[in-house]
């Protein structure tokens, strides 16, 4: 029977979205004094105001202030009616050193040897809707909000718009779990006082707001979703047709961002994985380095599902992998392809799963510092992943800044100042570099 699955995205400029880019662009920082920095960094934003807080162990020096009013108008709180903006706000650190005990499950004398940061499950998944391995709930989310904010920086076309905005997609599947439509999508995005009320009445007041609703919608129509049916394969972008469009659904969005709710690092974990389309083990990704399997193991966990789907082991794939603090084994490997396993003599699917799960274990290397070496994650490339999902996005290659010198660093002369940059790799767990080992180990 056919039925229908919603995912929701938010923008960089939700508030939740501004503390997560915070976090990580602390985090980055720090990796670009010390490789080796052990950092967990926790925001809140809110009505002018910008708090940090956290445990971090590294040899550098990071100016809080500096970065956090970057990333603040990188994202487009430059206006003082936001009542939040990257020139006035207060900014706050409590940041403080490491604890003993968790570092000394981290640190080993071989390198090989590193202990998982934090016990925790941790979950990847990739299915067919998408070229990428994404479900298609959250992936249309995410280019929808990707777009408005493309258009807003443009500044040609719907110049109200401010920064915060939600969407929400529902897609119909049918019975063999394909997209065959898209039932329902909601946008609301924050956007200036364009029109003004004739009167103080309630009744003016809120004949502004409708025109201004109308506008909007009309523009999402005419103006945004015919960019995001460009971003899509054309058998999703045939399905873009036919659907319920709310917009603004509460008549108005003036008032947003951090002054309209207070925004928490680690608060949007469905957003940055795959939409409630799989489980999520509980931990957060942004403000935390590579250490914490929280993030490390879950950028693994997603690697190998999206490979195995890939390289045509399934249609859908399931994987979770469990840790102990301090322990480098994962001490689970668990494998779920939801009845789509398409090896051959499994007359019962449970044998398939564990199976696919104990070739594994054997094909890909998961403890900590492979993990670790394997994605490049000692780099700063983390700010990246903080707004529109750490899955599904196109790896590339470009040089980063660092303050150290030293294998695969070269320097350059700025303005007669010497400066350091080495080539780093973004999303790399998103690579599909191995399907041919996976073939080999199933034998297909």
């Amino acid at each position: 029977m056919a039925y229908l699955f919603t995912s929701e995205s938010v923008s960089e400029g939700h508030p939740d979205k501004v503390a997560d880019q915070i976090s990580d662009a602390l985090l980055d920082e720090f990796l670009r004094f010390d490789q080796n920095s052990k950092v967990a960094c926790e925001t809140m934003v809110t009505t002018g105001l910008v708090i940090c807080s956290g445990e971090v162990r590294t040899e550098g020096y990071v100016d809080i202030q500096k970065i956090v009013r970057r990333v603040i108008k990188d994202i487009g709180y430059t206006r003082a009616e936001y009542k939040f903006d990257a020139g006035s706000c207060g900014i706050i650190s409590t940041i403080h050193g490491q604890s003993d005990d968790i570092n000394q499950g981290v640190s080993r004398e071989v390198d090989e040897d590193q202990g998982a940061g934090d016990q925790g499950i941790m979950f990847g998944y990739a299915n067919k809707d998408m070229d990428n391995g994404m479900p298609l709930p959250l992936e249309l989310s995410h280019i929808i909000l990707q777009e408005l904010a493309e258009i807003r920086k443009e500044g040609r076309e719907m110049k109200y718009l401010r920064p915060d905005s939600k969407s929400q997609v529902t897609i119909k599947y049918d019975d063999q779990h394909n997209p065959v439509a898209i039932d329902t999508i909601v946008v609301s995005t924050q956007h200036d006082e364009f029109v003004l009320p004739e009167n103080n009445s309630q009744e003016a007041k809120l004949q502004a707001q409708k025109e201004m609703q109308s506008v909007i919608k009309k523009d999402i129509e005419k103006i945004l979703m015919p960019k995001v049916g460009k971003k899509v394969p054309d058998r999703i972008g045939k399905l873009i047709n036919g659907y319920r469009l709310f917009v603004n659904p509460t008549g108005n969005f003036v008032i947003g961002g951090p002054h309209g709710d207070t925004g928490l690092t680690g608060r949007k974990i469905v957003v940055d994985t795959y939409g409630g389309k799989a489980p999520h083990g509980g931990g957060a990704f942004s403000g935390k380095d590579s250490s914490k399997v929280d993030r490390s193991a879950a950028y693994a966990a997603r690697h190998i599902a999206n490979n195995l789907v890939a390289a045509g082991v399934a249609d859908e794939v399931l994987v979770q992998l469990a840790y102990a603090i301090g322990i480098a084994e994962p001490v689970g490997v668990y494998v779920n392809t939801f009845g789509s396993c398409k090896l051959a003599n499994h007359e019962k699917q449970s044998n398939c799963d564990g199976e696919i799960a104990e070739k594994v274990k054997m094909i890909f290397d998961l403890r900590p510092y492979s993990i670790i070496k394997r994605f490049g994650l000692k780099n700063p490339i983390f700010e990246k992943t903080a707004s529109y999902g750490h899955f599904g996005r196109t790896p590339y290659s470009e040089e980063a800044e660092v303050y150290y010198d030293g294998p695969g660093v070269h320097s350059k002369l700025v303005k007669g100042e010497t400066k350091y940059y080495k080539q780093v790799e973004f999303f790399l767990w998103e690579k599909l570099d191995y399907i041919d080992e996976i073939k080999k180990g199933f034998g297909i």
